[in-house]
């Protein structure tokens, strides 16, 4: 399908599942090489229907069958499995797969083509915890206040079917059907719409790395899915190097692109993404994508963005006409890791490897990227990591405070502003939210949300204890759980206790220091949106400094093509401090700073504009 004219009713032709051809007639495909035959049952009608081999592991048959029946694939065992393609359940990861028309759902906002990568402030949000109903229509409801706040774009964490109905999402076993706990189709659907009527763009995350470890019953009919002597962190590795597996991962992400009209994808952890020929799959996957969307509309914007713990910077690379060649940015975990250190003083795992010098690596991370660009880490045990990326523009990153990962992951899923001081963390906020990098805010941290997030997830018997177990058990190493009887308080993730703790409490925000904080974020959005979003177009790329100045202050500039500049100070110490020199330019935003005097003080940050000379 192609041409503006088809978006209101768009869907993305699937070469896997079940794909409705007319009112009455369904096509089923399924890549089954482990199988001889495969027969597809239906719930509400008999009898079933035979499926041709096809050659290759596939098989496929057209039946009489209406959008809303419910299906699964009996295979020559008798064992029923639902459709690893499937667009909805009726029930649970283990129940009935649903027949479901895309084109059921009629789109309002047929004119949006996204926004330009620069313009993007991301709001990372989990679904199931970010309102009291946890569902995609009651987000779609909350989306004014983020407007409100100065947000132009959420990042929806994975909501791909999983197991149970409490998850973070990143144990997803069918990849192309919407959690049912959140809500059908067409809700998703519809706060995509929403976000759009509000000039808002909507991504989500996507795992491609592993499937979660309940409901995946691709290996009883195709064990080639996977490497069966590989391994990733979270379970068997998946064979990239397969041609159909390949394929199913990208029409997965072209049907959440274009079936679902997300502006971006976020993708997880890609340094598991591995195929013989190091990142092959990954630009191919990019290039897939790009192609596509510049058939459908050559004038959309869709973005393309990494989780990369190698730092590589190949995949962020930018043609002679300054466009990515594949990825539009990276998740900067060295910016995060750096500020944490210097928020928290800890030095426990990789926050070692930035604990020497953090306001130092805190200033090469803002002006050239990465922190490690090829040096060798403590924490890998000498290895080198990354690569140069000074060259790149300030875009090609995307730096935050908070993450899922970095709050949940800790044992008890603290807040970062229950863990330093409030002036810090402001004044790294509004270098964060100053910055010429894409910033993110996860869930609640516009107001400086104190609610914990931890890990939670919904499994039972055998694997609840090991999931129970192997969680507290990552913690032993650290002097606070180094006790039997200190792990006991690490929330068992299985309780739903630990998931309803992890709601936002939106009655936060009438909070008086929390209403400051909302009151600073919203500020410092609308000098990013009115002063410095127009300079980001004109961003010299690697025509950035670090100003040398007294340890502790992070200096940094950068400038435009025509000659104008981007200064940010901010005083890390406990000191007031004068500025290297004079403060020269328009200044667009000061916190604890006498600008005329020249001193800053503690973690207070000055923002300045130059004019081109």
């Amino acid at each position: 399908m192609s041409g503006r004219e088809d978006i209101a009713s768009m869907r993305h032709d699937m070469p896997f599942g079940a794909q409705v051809l007319d009112n009455a007639r369904v096509r089923f495909r399924l890549w089954a090489p482990g199988q001889e035959n495969v027969t597809v049952v239906l719930a509400d009608q008999a009898p079933t229907l035979p499926m041709e081999h096809r050659g290759d592991g596939w098989f496929e048959t057209i039946g009489e069958v209406e959008a809303g029946a419910r299906y699964a694939f009996a295979l020559g065992s008798g064992e029923r499995v639902p459709d690893p393609a499937s667009r909805g359940q009726d029930d649970d990861v283990h129940g009935w797969s649903v027949v479901v028309d895309p084109a059921a759902y009629r789109w309002r906002n047929t004119a949006w083509r996204g926004r330009p990568w620069r313009e993007t402030v991301l709001y990372e949000l989990h679904i199931g915890t970010f309102t009291p109903e946890g569902t995609f229509a009651a987000a779609a409801r909350r989306l004014d206040l983020l407007a409100e706040a100065g947000i132009t774009a959420i990042e929806l964490m994975p909501v791909s079917d999983f197991a149970g109905s409490r998850g973070w999402g990143y144990d997803g076993v069918l990849p192309f059907a919407p959690e049912r706990a959140y809500g059908r189709p067409e809700e998703l659907k519809a706060l995509i719409d929403a976000a759009h009527d509000r000039d808002m763009t909507v991504f989500l995350d996507v795992v491609y790395n592993h499937f979660g470890p309940e409901g995946n019953y691709l290996h009883l009919y195709a064990p080639d899915f996977f490497v069966q002597d590989g391994a990733t962190p979270w379970g068997t590795a998946i064979a990239f190097n397969r041609r159909p597996v390949r394929d199913f991962f990208i029409s997965n992400a072209l049907y959440w692109l274009r079936e679902f009209r997300f502006d971006g994808l976020r993708f997880d952890a890609v340094d598991w993404i591995r195929d013989s020929n190091g990142t092959a799959y990954l630009k191919e996957l990019a290039g897939a994508v790009r192609r596509r969307i510049a058939i459908d509309d050559p004038e959309r914007h869709v973005h393309l963005v990494l989780e990369h713990d190698a730092n590589d910077a190949d995949l962020l690379e930018r043609g002679d006409d300054a466009r990515p060649l594949y990825y539009d940015a990276q998740w900067n975990d060295d910016w995060h890791h750096t500020a944490h250190a210097l928020l928290t003083g800890e030095t426990d795992g990789y926050y070692g490897d930035y604990a020497d010098s953090p306001p130092a690596h805190l200033a090469r991370a803002m002006a050239s990227g990465y922190v490690y660009q090829g040096q060798t880490s403590r924490y890998r045990n000498g290895e080198r990591r990354g690569k140069p990326s000074g060259h790149l523009p300030p875009e090609a990153f995307v730096n935050f405070l908070q993450n899922h990962d970095q709050i949940g992951n800790r044992a008890l899923g603290e807040r970062l502003r229950g863990l330093a001081d409030s002036r810090a963390v402001d004044g790294l906020t509004a270098a964060l939210l100053l910055s010429p990098q894409v910033p993110l805010l996860f869930m609640g941290e516009e107001w400086g949300s104190l609610t914990s997030f931890r890990y939670f997830c919904d499994f039972h018997d055998e694997l609840a204890d090991a999931v129970r177990e192997g969680r507290r058990n990552e913690f032993k190493r650290f002097a606070q759980f180094s006790t039997p009887e200190a792990r006991e308080r690490i929330p068992d993730p299985n309780a739903e206790a630990t998931f309803r703790d992890s709601a936002l409490d939106w009655n936060e925000r009438k909070i008086p220091d929390r209403a400051d904080t909302l009151a600073l974020v919203s500020e410092l959005l609308s000098v990013r949106r009115r002063r410095i979003l127009p300079l980001l177009a004109e961003m010299d790329a690697g025509a950035s400094e670090v100003v040398e100045g007294p340890a502790g202050i992070v200096h940094v500039r950068w400038r435009t093509t025509r000659g104008g500049t981007l200064t940010i100070l901010l005083n890390t110490t406990a000191q007031d401090a004068e500025a290297p020199g004079p403060l020269d330019g328009e200044t667009l935003f000061s916190l604890r700073a006498n600008i005329d005097a020249g001193r800053v003080e503690p973690w207070g940050l000055v923002c300045l504009v130059g004019e081109p000379a």
